[in-house]
């Protein structure tokens, strides 16, 4: 199964938050800042993920978005 990008994503934001969380807490320092480059190494590794993703699509910007009404014209 693979894994797509907004799954690395959600879980950079989830390890992300976690060091708020662990402030908050008044953890350890050595906790928090382990948590803190784990975090943003995985960011780094989403950001890589998301760029190089093998995603098609045949819209264009004629399209604009999907959801758009007429809006009366």
């Amino acid at each position: 199964m693979k894994i797509s990008a907004i799954h690395y994503l959600g879980a950079a934001t989830f390890i992300l938050f976690t060091v708020i969380v662990f402030v908050a807490m008044n953890l350890r320092f050595d906790w928090v800042f382990f948590l803190t480059v784990f975090g943003q190494l995985t960011l780094v590794f989403t950001v890589y993920k998301i760029l190089n993703d093998d995603y098609k699509t045949d819209k264009t910007f004629e399209d604009f978005y999907e959801d758009k009404s007429d809006f009366g014209v």
